[in-house]
Parts: structure tokens; C-alpha cells; sequence
């Protein structure tokens, strides 16, 4: 691919070709209880434990709103900066599975509690708005389990009835890299409101994909195939790349795209197809008729944004703006919730400089090699201050502090414990590291007459021959301070 800007396009022998993408985004409301029953959300509950007769389709069983699961959805609607519907309508969707027992799903259509919003990306060539056509809320369907028997498909409705936020896009999306940024960004904002924990290995973040191209200039859009049920950013990116050259492929050839939905084979990194694609009327929306419109007041909306958190946005300009931070620092620093707060309870005792560079560089270097998040770090924010302010106060150098985080990443001890047992602190004594210097100079004589007829390049050989001597311990800044002096003699 080649990026042009905002635009990556797909570059043949005939022509250079755009990608279009449009994402909904499925995302389960962080609630203890179902969107129209008591029933428990927990995950990893036995198969068909936390199912209530509504989740079932029992027969005249009626459901009954969650109150709080209205709040997580007008939450995200504020944190997406988007128009919160006072009145909205719940559908019955028609269509036909096995996990799905009324044979509808009760969602929302074209009355969506949520209405139009933007969210902004930080991509490496600048900030781009991407539109948010609507987020309405629907109830999950159960699921279908496959590999039990070779004749028999099961069915666990635990997870039936659970109350999801699907958020649509506009197809302002143009190449994988931003849908990567995307959808990171949205997790990030609903992990922040605590609407979404965006657990995608749980199935409670996952998207549908919708891919079409067109040639370079063009401004008509093509026939689109939506991916369905992406449950991985890595898979999402794949499936985009794969899709666009399939469509290309055909286009190219002298074939048209049909219209349908299709499912990423990650094994094969191809899309297949699925089924051809519904419109709206193949599902007969109609007005639930078991539930009323939802009305919503003004001043509710009002006292859950008075509520709101400080959102990833809001954070980055602060942090750039009092810890003097790059927006790369920044972006880094924010894009999860519990990355701010480790940062945030690092510098209360600790230089923000040397911090940011520790967290940035060393220790996400550790839990990328670990698969660890942050929260489970074996390295503790009041640890990494210390371990900071030691190497701020001159206890230990930069080189031998790394020693020490070794150590602190195995054992989860405290800095000053470790460099007290092991005999790592810095050797700062003036007359002690000028013997050393001196003992140098005089076992390399020949080196000092070559250095002072001006093969300058010697001098690095010297600090380190001091610091070999000093066993590593030797302060830096003072080394170089005397070594410097004695030459000059």
C-alpha cells in the first residue's frame, strides 16, 4: 500500500486503488444484569446458568428496561460528543437462529438513543475526524457451540439478552492502520467511562466490517461486503487488506462485486462468503410493541455529563500542557486508563523527565515481552519513583539502575533493598574515583602521550578502563569531571 496523506490506495499495473471502510462497532454495556431481564452478565458462567425466562423467549414473559444500561449508553453517546436522543425507539429485528429464540432481536433502528458524533484520531501524519453515524442499543443473541458433537450443534443462552452499544461509523475510514487507531481510540474512551471493559479476547468488543474500493479520484462510492464478527484489531487489519484486493481482483477483471456478508478465514487470511447482504426491509423492522418509546430528560442527560471523567483527550492537552510532554509522550500516556493513572501516581514522588522515559521505554518494553497490562505490572508505580528519584539523587547511575530493574521485574522488590544487598550504589566520592583516575593514567602512560598529541578518540577507552576498574559503580559526570582535569596536566 501506499500512503498519500489521510489515504493509503492500493497501487496495479492499471490503476491506484482507495479503500473505504465503515466499522460497527459491538460493544457489551458494562452492567451486572441484563438489558430487559435480572439475569447475570458475568462471563464464564456454565452453559445456560444465567438465563431468565425472558432471555429465553418464554411464552408471555415481557421485558422490563435496565436503567443503568440507558446511562452507560448515553455516557458513551457524550464521551463520542455525540447528540443524545430524548426520545428513541426499541425495534423487534427479524431473522432466524438457533441461539436466538423469540426469532427477533430487540434493538433500535430509526430512532437510536444515540445520534451523530466524531471521534479524533492521531495518526503519524496528523489528526483526523472520523464520524459516528449512531449508536443504538441491542440485546446480544446466545451462542452456538459446534465442536461438542459431530452431529449435534448446542446452544448456551448465557449470553442472550445482554445488553450491547452498536456504534456505526460513516465510511470516513481509509486504510487498516485507521481502523487500528479507531478502535483503540473508542476502547480506550469507553474504558475510561467504564461503559465497555473492550475485552475482545471475551467477545465483548468486536466489529463488522464493511470494505469497498474505488479508483483514486473517484468520488462515487463501490458496492461494499461486510466482514462479519471481527474479534481482533490484528484480524480486522487482515481481513481489510484481503478483502480490498479481492474486490480489486474482481474489478479488474471485468466482474462486478456483490453486495453480501462475509466471514475472515484467519487461517487462510481470506474472506468468504456468507450469505448474501439483508437490507433493512429483509429484517420487517417494527416498534416493539412489549415496550414503550424511551423518554429521556434534558436534565438527566445533563447530571451524567456533569459526571463524566476526564477522557483521553482531555488528559493528553493536560499532560502536554503541565508535564511539558510531546504529543507522541502524551497520546502514549493516555491511551489507557490505567496507563494515566500508573504515570500520574509515578511522578507525585518522582522527576516526570526520567518517569516518562522509564515507563515509555523500560518498562513497556517488559510487559510487551511479558503479555502483561500495566495493572498487572511486577513493577509498582511507588517502586519505579524510587528506583527514579535514585537515579535523580546520584545513588546510582542510569546503567547500573537498569541492573536494578531487572531484579525489581523478577522479584517485585524495592529499589533500595536491591542496590543495598547487591553493593550497587554509585561511588560519588571525589578523592576515591581520583585515585582510580590516576591508577588509569598511569597503567595506559603510552595511550595518555598518543591522546595528548591528539588521537582524541582515546578518551572513551580511559572511562572505560575507570568504569571496569570501579566495577560499574563509578559516578559518570564526576569521572568525566577528573578525567578531563588530568589530561589537561
Amino acid at each position: 500500500m501506499e500512503k498519500d496523506k489521510f489515504n493509503y490506495f492500493i497501487k496495479t499495473e492499471k490503476n491506484n486503488w482507495e479503500v473505504i471502510i465503515g466499522l460497527e462497532v459491538h460493544a457489551q454495556v458494562i452492567s451486572d444484569s441484563k438489558l430487559f431481564s435480572g439475569s447475570s452478565t458475568k462471563f464464564g458462567g456454565k452453559p445456560n446458568t444465567q438465563v431468565s425466562l425472558v432471555d429465553s423467549a418464554f411464552p408471555g414473559m415481557l421485558p422490563v428496561i435496565n436503567q443503568y444500561c440507558i446511562e452507560q449508553a448515553v455516557k458513551t453517546g457524550l464521551g463520542l460528543n455525540a447528540k443524545i436522543n430524548l426520545h428513541s425507539i426499541f425495534d423487534r429485528k427479524n431473522y432466524f437462529y438457533a441461539d436466538l429464540p423469540a426469532g427477533y432481536q430487540i434493538s433500535q433502528y430509526k430512532n437510536p438513543i444515540v445520534g451523530e458524533g466524531m471521534v479524533t484520531l492521531d495518526m503519524p501524519y496528523g489528526s483526523k475526524k472520523i464520524g459516528i453515524e449512531r449508536l443504538h442499543l441491542e440485546q446480544d443473541a446466545g451462542k452456538s457451540i459446534h465442536d461438542l458433537s459431530p452431529d449435534n450443534t448446542f446452544v448456551d443462552l448465557n449470553r442472550s439478552g445482554v445488553a450491547l452499544m452498536e456504534i456505526v461509523s460513516k465510511p470516513d475510514l481509509r486504510s487498516p492502520d485507521e481502523v487500528n487507531s479507531y478502535v483503540k481510540k473508542l476502547r480506550s474512551i469507553m474504558r475510561y467511562l467504564g461503559t465497555c471493559d473492550g475485552n475482545m479476547q471475551e467477545g465483548s468488543l468486536r466489529a463488522d466490517v464493511n470494505v469497498s474500493v474505488r479508483k483514486k479520484g473517484e468520488k462515487k462510492f463501490g458496492t461494499r461486503c461486510e466482514i462479519k464478527n471481527v474479534n481482533s484489531i490484528k484480524f480486522m487489519e487482515m481481513a481489510i487488506d484481503s478483502e480490498a484486493k479481492r474486490q480489486i481482483e474482481l474489478l479488474e477483471s471485468g466482474k462486478t462485486i456483490e453486495q453480501e456478508t462475509r466471514l475472515f478465514d484467519t487461517k487462510k487470511n481470506q474472506t468468504r462468503s456468507m450469505r448474501s447482504k439483508e437490507e433493512a426491509h429483509d429484517y420487517r423492522y417494527f416498534p416493539d410493541p412489549d415496550l414503550l418509546p424511551l423518554e429521556i430528560k434534558q436534565s438527566f442527560v445533563d447530571s451524567l455529563k456533569k459526571k463524566l471523567p476526564e477522557l483521553p483527550d482531555q488528559k493528553k492537552d493536560r499532560f502536554i500542557k503541565k508535564f511539558k510532554l510531546t504529543p507522541y509522550e502524551a497520546n502514549v500516556l493516555v491511551s489507557e486508563i490505567d496507563i494515566s493513572k500508573y504515570f500520574e501516581e509515578v511522578i507525585k514522588n518522582a522527576d516526570i523527565k526520567l518517569a516518562k522515559n522509564w515507563i515509555i521505554v523500560e518498562l513497556f518494553a517488559v510487559l510487551n515481552e511479558k503479555n502483561l497490562d500495566i495493572k498487572d505490572s511486577p513493577v509498582s508505580p511507588k517502586n519505579l519513583a524510587s528506583l527514579v528519584n535514585a537515579i535523580s539523587s546520584g545513588e546510582i547511575s542510569g546503567k547500573i539502575a537498569k541492573k536494578v530493574f531487572e531484579i525489581m521485574v523478577e522479584t517485585g522488590g524495592e529499589p533500595s533493598k536491591i542496590i543495598k544487598e547487591k553493593g550497587l550504589k554509585q561511588q560519588s566520592d571525589p578523592k576515591e574515583l581520583e585515585k582510580i583516575v590516576i591508577k588509569v593514567l598511569g597503567d595506559n602512560s603510552d595511550k595518555v602521550s598518543e591522546y595528548k598529541s591528539g588521537k582524541e578518540k582515546l578518551y572513551g577507552f580511559f572511562v572505560g578502563e575507570i568504569m571496569k576498574a570501579s566495577s560499574g559503580k563509578a559516578n559518570p559526570k564526576l569521572v568525566n569531571d577528573i578525567l578531563k582535569e588530568k589530561l589537561k596536566k
